[in-house]
């Protein structure tokens, strides 16, 4: 068996390999088959085979997804987002995307998704595991949520990230055509574009344009007590001078740990020109009318 060249592929693919290339290595499948009959090997699928034993590890199923379905497919999704770095994002199972009239079959935990567009094209360049680029990953994976935070949340999560910018997303928006809630995306977008680095701030955006209020500047840099810089998610010019600014807090926030932390935040942030007001994620998306008033209440001006 000739150990030079299947060797050094299994090992850039994570100890997975296939028939048809342990074939182009000079692999016969007697010499494949004594290998997984003498347990030193074992078979995944009918096309790919492990040369490890055990259990296989995050980067060998996106391996087995990928190898199995052949042919031009990619991570995908999520899978190819938390690839490429994107964080607090992460699926158990491995999206694949393979052309739409692929049959590949089961493979647990792979999810093939079909897709019209060249997988060429929405590949990353440079990636040796075959993944999409971010923008084509995260805005597939948008455009087939119910859930609209879901969708808005992972783009803003991207940008937030800088695995990406608006600008690129909204480029990638026009050659996906037609992508399923593009429109909302671009409006999106433009909201992310102004400062909203998260769904609770694309909620404020919203809030602030149905009640009527002046949109306030966001992830302003501020230096705090103990010279400390910190990015505020929201402030406005009183007329009376003074600022104020609104932290909304997210449901980690309310653990005791962050919870302290954040009350100490907002007394460093307050001077006698500087009114700090918080509240939560999901007062901004529930119960908006109520944060409005209480902010005109305070002297927010309106739009």
């Amino acid at each position: 068996m000739s150990r030079g060249g299947w060797e050094g592929l299994a090992q850039v693919q994570c100890g997975l390999i296939t028939r048809a290339q342990l074939v182009g290595c000079g692999v016969n499948r007697w010499a494949v088959r004594h290998r997984i009959d003498s347990g030193r090997w074992l078979e995944l699928t009918p096309t790919v085979v492990a040369t490890t034993t055990g259990p296989l590890s995050r980067e060998q199923l996106k391996w087995l997804g990928v190898l199995h379905a052949g042919g031009d497919a990619l991570l995908g999704d999520l899978t190819a987002a938390e690839h490429l770095g994107l964080r607090s994002w992460t699926r158990d199972h491995v999206t694949v995307l393979v052309t739409k009239d692929a049959t590949p079959g089961v493979v647990e935990p792979v999810v093939f998704v079909g897709t019209r567009h060249p997988l060429k094209a929405l590949a990353r360049r440079g990636s040796e595991l075959p993944c999409a680029a971010i923008e084509p990953a995260v805005l597939m994976f948008a455009a087939r949520q119910r859930s609209a935070r879901t969708a808005d949340g992972v783009l803003a999560a991207a940008v937030q990230q800088r695995l990406t910018t608006p600008a690129d997303l909204l480029d990638w928006i026009d050659r996906l055509r037609p992508l399923r809630g593009a429109p909302r995306m671009r409006s999106v977008l433009a909201e992310i574009g102004g400062g909203a680095h998260s769904v609770a701030e694309l909620d404020l955006g919203r809030m602030c344009r149905a009640h009527r209020i002046r949109r306030p500047d966001r992830q302003v840099r501020r230096r705090d007590a103990t010279g400390r810089m910190r990015y505020t998610d929201g402030e406005w010019r009183l007329a009376d001078g003074r600022t104020l600014v609104l932290e909304v807090d997210g449901a980690f926030h309310m653990d005791v740990e962050h919870w302290e932390d954040d009350l100490a935040r907002a007394r460093a942030l307050t001077r006698p020109d500087r009114l700090v007001v918080r509240c939560t994620s999901r007062e901004v998306r529930d119960e908006p009318e109520t944060v409005a008033r209480d902010l005109i209440a305070l002297g927010v001006p309106r739009a």
